[in-house]
């Protein structure tokens, strides 16, 4: 069977569509800036966000401290802005940690608490190390074994199974570490449980002055923010000198300064790609530039 003869013409089209398809997988490795469509500095935005995140003011408090510095703006800017870039602070400073292994999995401290929402009790889990970081919030409905479980696999699947569990004696947990293998860890007593008892503190202010939340989702998103700009801003001042301090303060804001400022990176250069006499590099076209 002769094959087809493919004349110049046809060829040449079907380069150029091997090169929009190139183009097209180029663009997944660039990282968009998401501050692109914003006027406003980013450096005002994190300030605004890590204010009404880490401590306990309202929209209007964020807005009158932020005038002081000549800094007009209003309540749903912070509002907005928050609900904008405060997942994805927290997603930059959990994945940085979990990257770094920056967590301990000696004993994981387990604990909720009752939250009205509308009227209706619900029920925030909350996973704590021995040093007090926040490990996994988790909202719930009911506090039943199934609650218990998925809890029990979201924090043990990205920070892995610790080698002591505490907590208290809530029938829930024990029927969830025995469907998972891991009662042989449990561990319960009156004052063990005390770290994640109050690390559930600091939530509590906010919903005060909140006046509690109406939804359950703006509940689960403000925890698991929170949790995470708690643990990048939590220093354990009371074991180190006033200059190892300050110089773990300063760090940390440095840090802080650096969250989603990168605007874009570079694709890996792969292996070059032949098409007949031309060559390509996978992720670029010929004429491309060779910076972005």
């Amino acid at each position: 069977m002769r094959r087809p003869v493919v004349s110049s013409v046809d060829w040449a089209l079907s380069e150029e569509k091997r090169f929009e398809r190139v183009r097209l997988i180029s663009q997944r490795f660039v990282k968009r800036n998401p501050f692109r469509y914003f006027k406003t500095s980013p450096e005002i935005i994190r300030l605004a966000v890590m204010m009404y995140i880490r401590f306990p003011l309202s929209l209007r408090n964020v807005e009158d401290l932020l005038h002081q510095r000549a800094i007009d703006i209003t309540p749903e800017t912070v509002r907005f802005w928050w609900n904008r870039f405060g997942p994805l602070f927290s997603r930059s400073i959990r994945k940085g940690r979990v990257q770094n292994a920056n967590y301990s999995t000696w004993t994981s401290h387990l604990y909720e608490v009752f939250v009205k929402i509308n009227g209706e009790i619900r029920y925030r889990w909350r996973a704590v190390d021995h040093e007090g970081e926040v490990l996994q919030a988790y909202v719930t409905k009911r506090r039943d074994r199934k609650a218990a479980l998925r809890f029990l696999r979201k924090a043990m699947k990205r920070y892995g199974r610790p080698a002591v569990v505490v907590t208290d004696r809530l029938g829930s947990y024990n029927a969830a570490m025995l469907e998972i293998g891991n009662a042989s860890r449990q561990t319960t007593g009156r004052w063990l449980n005390n770290r994640a008892e109050n690390s559930h503190q600091p939530l509590r202010r906010r919903e005060k002055i909140m006046t509690r939340f109406r939804p359950m989702q703006s509940l689960q998103k403000f925890a698991t923010v929170q949790s995470s700009i708690q643990n990048h801003f939590y220093f354990e001042r009371h074991f180190f000198r006033r200059e190892e301090f300050k110089e773990n303060r300063s760090q940390a804001l440095a840090e802080w300064r650096q969250l989603a400022a990168s605007n874009r990176i570079k694709p890996v250069p792969l292996r070059p790609i032949r098409f007949g006499l031309t060559t390509a590099f996978s992720g670029l076209p010929l004429n491309a530039p060779t910076s972005l």
